[in-house]
């Protein structure tokens, strides 16, 4: 299990996030900075108990409407070969040293993580406290075999991220956040699996709603 170490970060986060932001296509907010709060997530174990992999909610009151974005990432403790276009930045731990922030789309060890949790091999973990399950995600895989897959692109549109491999399979995650109306089905009928999750809202309360999906084969 990974541990998580409660000790400082320079910068932070969300001073990380802050910057980063901004230059996604996926960001609807305005030329200002965002305003940008922690409002829930979760983590994956990385098998080799090398790789840091979050999975943040974070939402940004700058604007009009506030706004509530998934923010997967992976934290190294080395540049990732071939990834320069996916860091976030870097930070200073203060127990494991200088750390490498990674859009965690473009991180294999996140995506077979991913994979795996969305099959039911692996359990989403607390983001916060160490070895304890988040009983809060949940996640459904209906295929008839393994996920596993190699995926060859990842395109960026107005709301989410699509990994996509040559035999048609797409993971998509949702970059901005929706709370899901009620009774709505959890995954949507065409998927083949899903993960799902709740975060806070800057009234207090709790929204819940689809963070990936994943389809496999070609889709029309």
């Amino acid at each position: 299990m990974a541990v998580i170490h409660h000790t400082t970060l320079k910068p932070t986060k969300l001073e990380l996030l802050t910057s980063w932001l901004p230059s996604r296509p996926w960001y609807l907010g305005g030329s200002g900075e965002p305003e940008l709060g922690k409002a829930g997530g979760f983590r994956l174990d990385d098998p080799q108990g090398e790789v840091g992999i979050e999975f943040m909610v974070v939402t940004d009151t700058s604007g009009t409407h506030p706004t509530s974005y998934l923010v997967p990432l992976t934290y190294r403790g080395a540049p990732l070969d071939g990834a320069e276009h996916a860091l976030v930045g870097t930070m200073e731990h203060g127990v494991l040293g200088r750390r490498w922030a990674y859009d965690g789309c473009h991180d294999p060890v996140l995506v077979a993580q991913l994979l795996a949790l969305i099959e039911g091999r692996v359990q989403a973990q607390d983001q916060n406290t160490s070895d304890i399950p988040d009983r809060e995600v949940t996640r459904s895989y209906i295929g008839a075999g393994p996920a596993l897959t190699d995926f060859t692109t990842a395109a960026d549109d107005q709301e989410v991220t699509e990994l996509s491999a040559p035999n048609g399979t797409a993971l998509r995650l949702h970059r901005v956040l929706h709370p899901a109306p009620d009774n709505a089905p959890l995954p949507p009928p065409e998927a083949t699996g899903h993960v799902a999750g709740s975060w806070h809202l800057p009234d207090g309360t709790r929204a819940r709603g689809l963070f990936v999906v994943l389809h496999s084969g070609p889709r029309t």
